[in-house]
């Protein structure tokens, strides 16, 4: 195939770089602590309360919650701030526990290799990264409760995500394409993958009704 001229090279070259330009300068400041997370391992449990059943990051009053009729499962979709667009990741366990695990889809390293995930593929890391366990980073959650037999699957599925995930891509294999192929598993309606992390759980929670419960075998 015959090359471009290299004017166009050039231009796009240029485009990258000041794209490249742009993510630097905020994301240094965050890298430092995004590396003492990712030093953890993928499973990371964190023992914390278990998150209220709204979008709202300010907490208010604890209403109970009639988890029997729920069930006793649930997989929480969740947005945060970043240092570029947001993260998108999934807190997932049992109501009863005040531990949860995390998945979610980030490029592996530093700066470098989240700038270059925007021209192609970097190795990835799917556990927890610095933020998501911080309630003030917080945009916007939409939980779902499943009963025992039914976690039992996606929870499966969600390891089986961890475990063959080995890329990530700003365009193609992205965090919010990653939380989406979880809510497609549990037939959830689901954004288009290129949708902003906090619009992303947001709209996933408009296009399902703000459903709370999820029965795999009526699907």
């Amino acid at each position: 195939m015959a090359s471009r001229p290299g004017s166009i090279a050039l231009c796009v070259l240029a485009g990258l770089c000041a794209h490249a330009a742009f993510f630097a300068g905020a994301l240094q400041g965050a890298s430092a602590n995004e590396n003492q997370a990712r030093g953890s391992d993928a499973k990371v449990i964190a023992s914390i309360e278990p998150p209220a059943d709204t979008t709202s990051v300010r907490p208010g009053p604890r209403k109970s919650a009639p988890v029997s009729t729920r069930g006793p499962y649930y997989v929480d979709f969740r947005a945060r701030t970043a240092a570029s667009w947001g993260h998108a990741f999934v807190w997932y366990g049992k109501t009863s526990e005040r531990q949860v695990e995390v998945a979610g889809l980030t490029p592996a390293g530093d700066v470098g290799p989240y700038i270059l995930g925007y021209v192609t593929w970097v190795p990835s890391e799917t556990g927890a990264s610095y933020g998501d366990l911080d309630p003030e980073y917080l945009t916007a959650h939409y939980k779902v409760y499943l009963n025992e037999a039914d976690a039992r699957r996606v929870f499966a599925y969600i390891k089986h995500l961890k475990e063959n995930s080995p890329v990530w891509n700003a365009e193609l294999t992205n965090c919010t394409g990653f939380i989406g192929d979880i809510a497609e598993f549990m037939g959830l309606k689901t954004p288009s993958r290129w949708t902003r992390p906090e619009d992303y759980v947001n709209e996933l929670k408009a296009l399902n009704s703000g459903r709370q419960t999820v029965r795999l075998s009526e699907q």
